[in-house]
């Protein structure tokens, strides 16, 4: 019987200053799942520019964040890494995918709310419409899991009921073409066959969710404007040092017990980025440093990130300095997913019912 092919998509925006934010909620995740399944990492400059991107910067954090990717220790002969405004195939599924989303469902995305705040009527139609963006990236390649953020969860269900939709509507052209994968998970919503995969999401735990070091209500922001507020992934060690001590905290000592951070979001945030670093859970963190003020812990917390994360720097500067090494990555990458992509595409279009005369029904 046939099935879809597991395979993991997932993608981080070039729009510089990555930082401790995105390697321990997503970069770092990424790495141990190329041993798992096939796996996709793209860089999504097309998302990049639904907002304005100075050109000679974007071709920079595009070859930054590959650079990040292959120093965290994603293997390109294991993994495909490539940037997504190479593969066409992500712009035209966008497109159907206009076609099929509703209005509706756009207008309930949180993130497009948060991003163009009191300023709607001057976003661009791309940051309004990226989700369906976002739901091609993953479906181009029928990717079956996507790890994601809580904040990234609800476009990943407009991304399944995209899909939804589309099954639903081309059900009987599916099935009479042969193009149909049995519904893995029987639902009365949704035909026994299947074109495009529900996707699934491989949520990030709570200890990923990295906090601005000013202030434990916000999320670690590239777009922060004060670089104090941020571990960027290209700080060396005495950067990382100076902002962890200037970071923000209350003058109680730790807790023993993690429902003593309740309240106290940057106690909660530093512990959380000690556990996500060590790879404990916020519970061991207190065991050792419970009861102890944050002039002893914070010393601890910088030695550690520096030890994790100053091979990474030394590592990002050397791909950095080598765009060569990086865009061969890259044209490679894009080559390999081009190759999953173009015959889903080329499927796609017979479904739709489109007239392929260059190379025939």
């Amino acid at each position: 019987m046939k099935a879809f092919e597991p395979r993991v998509f997932s993608g981080v925006q070039p729009t510089g200053n990555l930082h401790l934010g995105n390697y321990l909620g997503a970069i770092s995740r990424f790495v141990p799942l190329q041993d798992q399944m096939p796996t996709i990492y793209c860089v999504v400059d097309l998302h990049a520019i639904t907002v304005w991107q100075e050109p000679e910067v974007l071709t920079r954090t595009i070859r930054e964040v590959t650079a990040a990717y292959l120093a965290a220790g994603i293997d390109p002969k294991k993994s495909i890494i490539f940037n997504q405004s190479q593969v066409k195939e992500h712009a035209e599924l966008a497109w159907i995918f206009n076609c099929i989303a509703r209005m509706g469902w756009l207008k309930r995305m949180t993130q497009f709310k948060d991003k163009a705040g009191k300023n709607q009527e001057n976003a661009s139609v791309g940051l309004f419409a990226y989700p369906n963006l976002m739901a091609a990236d993953i479906l181009a390649y029928r990717a079956t899991h996507v790890p994601v953020g809580e904040d990234q969860k609800q476009h990943l269900e407009l991304t399944r009921d995209i899909a939804q939709k589309f099954n639903n509507d081309y059900a009987e052209r599916i099935k009479e073409l042969g193009l149909g994968i049995p519904n893995p998970e029987p639902n009365p919503e949704l035909p026994d066959e299947l074109y495009l995969p529900l996707t699934e999401p491989m949520i990030a735990g709570s200890a990923t969710r990295i906090m601005s070091l000013r202030d434990g209500t916000k999320k670690m922001s590239k777009s922060d404007p004060s670089d104090l507020s941020r571990i960027n992934l290209t700080d060396d060690a005495d950067a990382i040092a100076k902002k962890i001590k200037k970071a923000k905290t209350d003058p109680e000592p730790l807790p023993g017990e993690v429902k003593g951070l309740e309240e106290r979001p940057e106690a909660d945030n530093l512990v959380g980025i000690y556990a996500a670093l060590a790879d404990m859970t916020k519970q061991d963190v207190l065991n050792e440093y419970g009861g102890q003020q944050f002039s002893a812990f914070k010393p601890a917390l910088s030695e550690l990130a520096v030890t994790k994360l100053a091979p990474m720097n030394e590592e990002m500067k050397r791909l950095t300095q080598d765009p060569g090494t990086i865009d061969a990555v890259l044209k490679d990458g894009a080559e390999r997913a081009a190759a999953i992509a173009e015959p889903v595409l080329h499927d796609m279009r017979r479904i739709l019912g489109f007239v392929e005369a260059r190379w025939g029904a």
